[in-house]
């Protein structure tokens, strides 16, 4: 008995401590756990930028990414760098002024001397550079233009204008039909919309990005007059877009004016290439393609766009390593390829294979990377948010003084 009973008690004390082994065991493992926070701007791709962050975790048991995709993630963002709660990893756009404003206050972490940005087409990272240092990983540009129900086209023998007379005419003969010309967003909320639209009006008109901001940022105080040629020529393309959208533009959102496009309703979606995931979402019956802003000359053709899907990493993130595995990882072709497969924007990262992809947006991405794509505008600016706003409320209310005198008020500041 003596001996069965130190047997049972021998079992016990073993299997307690097997139990408490494992136990330690997973305490442990919990602990060994780092979580970065993600912050992404790119709330069209946040079903992609799920899928890749569970193949990273995959690959990184030990990395937990926190992903946070909010409403209005930039002004979010702005109040927490001001609250200095910057989360670890940021989509940050480094083109705008902002970004500069933070980078030379330190507020980014320098990557200049990292090894994986040699997985980018040369120069990418540095276009964007701060005072000769990198702060922001470019892997995806964007480019703005027209998408276009190519089927329609077709079928009313209508053809991509190649001037401004041309769309002129186009837009005219659309009007003659059963469909609106244009898919379009008219109200302060989603403004963003046609910042490209009204960018590339003073870049076409002017001859691109420096005298674009030559006659706006640089023209001296209200330098901006209806008296001169190229604020009249720029109302003109301002003007195409009145009373020539789907009805109640004035009151739609940017999800109703994807769904104006992709129901054919209207035969152009004047947008960036972020916006092919929303409208394929949409399953249309019919062929997309895209052309560029047109020139007042042939072969003028512009479009703007700058690096979309950018990352940067928090000088304050408390961890840092794990971070910068992340973004490491986001400029492999595991990544990358996944992304672009579904977002078709151009990439910077060069192992990505793009041959023969997205040929419906080819009319505006073979532009990007030439002497045809000019950088946002405000990449000189102090703000752009006035800009969005100014733009649709000219489109609503055709009131050229007013137009005039924001622009003034708004460019005023930064003279």
């Amino acid at each position: 008995m003596r001996t069965k009973k130190v047997f049972g008690t021998m079992v016990v004390v073993t299997t307690l401590a097997l139990s408490l082994i494992g136990c330690g065991s997973a305490s442990s493992s919990a602990s060994d756990v780092t979580e970065i926070e993600f912050f992404s701007q790119k709330k069209e791709m946040q079903t992609t930028l799920n899928e890749i962050i569970k193949d990273f975790e995959a690959l990184h048991p030990e990395i937990k990414v926190k992903f946070t995709n909010v409403p209005d993630p930039g002004v979010v963002l702005k109040t927490r760098i001001a609250s200095g709660d910057a989360p670890d990893v940021i989509n940050v756009f480094p083109q705008n002024a902002d970004f500069q404003e933070w980078a030379k206050a330190g507020m980014f972490e320098d990557l200049t001397d990292e090894s994986y940005l040699s997985n980018l087409t040369v120069g990418a990272a540095e276009s964007y550079a701060i005072e000769d240092k990198v702060y922001s990983v470019p892997l995806t540009s964007n480019a703005w233009g027209f998408f276009y129900n190519k089927t329609a086209f077709e079928e009313l023998g209508l053809v991509v204008p190649r001037t401004w007379s041309e769309f002129e005419t186009l837009v005219k003969t659309i009007q003659g039909t059963d469909k609106a010309p244009f898919a379009a967003s008219l109200t302060t909320a989603d403004a963003w919309t046609l910042n490209g639209y009204h960018q590339l009006a003073w870049a076409t008109v002017t001859g691109g990005f420096s005298q674009a901001n030559d006659a706006l940022v640089r023209s001296g105080k209200d330098g901006i007059s209806l008296a001169n040629e190229d604020m009249k020529q720029v109302i003109e393309r301002l003007d195409l877009l009145r009373g020539t959208a789907q009805k109640n533009a004035n009151g739609a959102t940017y999800n109703d004016a994807v769904a104006a496009f992709a129901s054919g309703n209207a035969l152009i979606f004047p947008n960036g290439t972020w916006a092919l995931p929303a409208v394929q979402s949409q399953n249309p019956d019919f062929e997309i393609g895209m052309f560029p802003f047109p020139g007042i000359n042939e072969g003028e053709e512009m479009t703007v766009g700058a690096a979309d899907l950018a990352l940067s990493i928090s000088a304050n993130s408390k961890e840092k390593e794990a971070a910068q595995t992340f973004v490491e990882y986001m400029t492999s072709k595991d990544a990358m390829q996944k992304y672009y497969d579904v977002d078709g924007s151009p990439t910077s990262v060069t192992a990505v294979d793009t041959d023969g992809k997205f040929e419906e947006m080819a009319g505006v991405t073979d532009l990007v990377f030439t002497e045809k794509q000019i950088i946002w505008l405000q990449k000189e600016w102090t703000s752009e948010e006035t800009f969005h706003h100014l733009t649709v409320d000219y489109v609503n209310n055709a009131d050229q003084q007013q137009l005039v005198d924001k622009l003034n008020a708004f460019f005023n500041t930064m003279k």
